[in-house]
């Protein structure tokens, strides 16, 4: 309130001023969720009318896009707690101080779970280098009229990252990229039909996109050796020289879980050990390891080099070389360049040399020539 002196014929009088809220005394009010305004049947969500002054009571208001604006019963103390809820109370909320003030801009509050989750796969990979991009796509058998998919990142903080609308069983695809430390993180996707836009599905399981490539490679080796027997027990050790307090190890790009760093090799590097149990055919492939820290969970160093691991029935062959039999391999990192080319199953083989260097044959009838230097012939 402001007060002004006006003269009348000699007279002094005070006009007494007052601010109305547009001319800022009551500045809009906001409103808030915790913890999520996106809450799961039968969960609640506390609400909280927010101002520059201290608050005492508070309206609260609800549309839910069908009806038209409505004040819920009574005046409340600085948050109100709705549910366990349920499709009722999905809709969007207004909060205002008093009869004349300004309400606060809408708060969309969203129960989820309503229908089944839909799925959600990354493409190429889970795993992006920086700068690349990273498609992320939702589908579902359920015929969707839109898909909206959600970023948690390092701070568990769930953000909405975009929305798509799709026609019936058609996939949504988000581009994420040029890939930042920012933009990592685990995704889930919903869907949601036109008739009840606050209502939406039950989230897709996570999917984590790590970014890789900003800090130097570990190495990745198997203690018994790359060649192991049936039975053998299987462990794979992953080093590096850098501080990693982590270490996570893949198979042909499936995750096997994350060790923390527990020692140190010889050569005074950080190492995490892997035991695989005891070695089956199924154990075979190539493996890779990452090194990260645990206070930024979602990069990853470089890549080691690939371990092809082999585990065989058989005892290896003695001499400076084993034959073994796959079904696919292109690591140009080991393997001359022609051994690149061709992933046939049925005749592709391959000679590991006691210096670990690789090199492809095609088919028995092919191994006696390609051994006839330094090993012995077999029909593998």
């Amino acid at each position: 309130i402001g007060f002004s002196r006006q003269e009348y014929g000699g007279g002094c009088h005070f006009l007494i001023q007052g601010i109305l809220p547009s001319q800022g005394l009551n500045p809009k009010l906001s409103l808030s969720a915790w913890p999520s305004p996106v809450v799961p049947l039968g969960q609640t969500v506390t609400l909280q009318c927010h101002s520059h002054s201290p608050l005492k009571r508070f309206r609260l208001f609800k549309t839910d896009g069908k009806r038209r604006l409505s004040e819920l019963q009574g005046h409340h103390f600085n948050n109100f707690t709705l549910g366990p809820v349920t499709g009722e109370h999905a809709g969007s909320y207004t909060c205002s101080e008093a009869y004349w003030s300004a309400p606060s801009d809408p708060l969309e509050i969203v129960v989820s779970g309503v229908f089944q989750k839909p799925s959600i796969s990354a493409h190429p990979g889970p795993l992006v280098q920086q700068g690349q991009n990273v498609t992320l796509r939702c589908h579902s058998l359920v015929m969707f009229d839109k898909f909206i998919l959600h970023h948690e990142n390092s701070t568990g903080h769930f953000q909405r990252r975009g929305e798509m609308l799709t026609g019936g069983y058609a996939p949504a695809d988000f581009s994420i990229g040029p890939m930042t430390l920012a933009s990592a993180g685990t995704y889930r996707c919903y869907g949601s039909l036109r008739r009840s836009p606050y209502e939406w599905s039950a989230p897709s399981d996570p999917v984590d996109i790590m970014i890789t490539g900003l800090s130097k490679k570990p190495s990745l080796s198997a203690q018994r050796g790359p060649m192991v027997r049936s039975g053998e027990n299987v462990t794979l050790v992953c080093s590096s020289e850098s501080a990693f307090d982590q270490f996570h190890l893949l198979r042909e790009g499936v995750n096997l879980g994350r060790h923390l760093a527990g020692g140190q090799s010889p050569r005074r590097a950080l190492q995490a050990e892997f035991p695989l149990g005891p070695g089956t055919p199924a154990h075979s492939g190539v493996y890779r390891c990452y090194g990260s820290f645990t206070c930024s969970p979602y990069s990853w160093s470089n890549s080691s080099d690939p371990l092809f691991l082999s585990v065989t029935g058989e005892q290896p062959l003695p001499g400076p070389c084993f034959v073994v039999p796959v079904q696919t391999l292109c690591c140009p990192t080991l393997c001359h360049p022609e051994a690149c080319s061709t992933t046939d199953s049925s005749v592709l083989h391959y000679l590991l040399h006691m210096d670990h260097s690789l090199v492809v044959v095609k088919g028995p009838s092919y191994l006696s020539e390609a051994m006839s230097q330094s090993c012995r012939v077999t029909q593998a």
